[in-house]
């Protein structure tokens, strides 16, 4: 007997779980981290800043919000990865995304990435950074 994992049917994965055998999820499926990036530098105009940030989410959708001043700006958005280690690839965004979108050439001088189920606790306890709405890029 086949049956499919939950979500499997879109990747086109199957298991093979023989009649009485449970199924275990596996341990490396990719989760949901939420990922705060904060960058800072020397001031630029608030209209160049914003189209950059603006470039930025256009070619990389998974930007939830990005909110900017002259000398510094957050992005937040949801990373998938199988654990941390993975998930930290966002110290990448910022230097690898510079020159394609116009980004000023600032330091990255924060990064919080934590699991989808943190985020929300925080959220409900009300800690942490507000969810993100609204989507897009806006300034502080």
């Amino acid at each position: 007997m086949r049956r499919v994992r939950p979500g499997a049917a879109s990747r086109g994965a199957l298991t093979s779980v023989a009649a009485g055998d449970t199924y275990e999820e596996p341990k490396d499926l990719p989760r949901l981290w939420h990922v705060t990036l904060s960058v800072s530098g020397q001031k630029v105009p608030l209209p160049e800043l914003r189209r950059a940030l603006e470039q930025l989410a256009h070619d990389h959708p998974f930007l939830l919000t990005s909110r900017y001043a002259t000398d510094h700006a957050e992005i937040r958005y949801w990373e998938e990865a199988r654990d941390l280690h993975d998930a930290a690839v966002a110290l990448r965004l910022w230097g690898e995304h510079r020159q394609s979108a116009g980004l000023p050439p600032w330091e990255i001088v924060g990064l919080e990435v934590i699991d989808r189920e943190t985020y929300h606790h925080r959220i409900a306890e009300g800690y942490g950074p507000a969810p993100a709405t609204p989507v897009g890029v806006h300034p502080f």
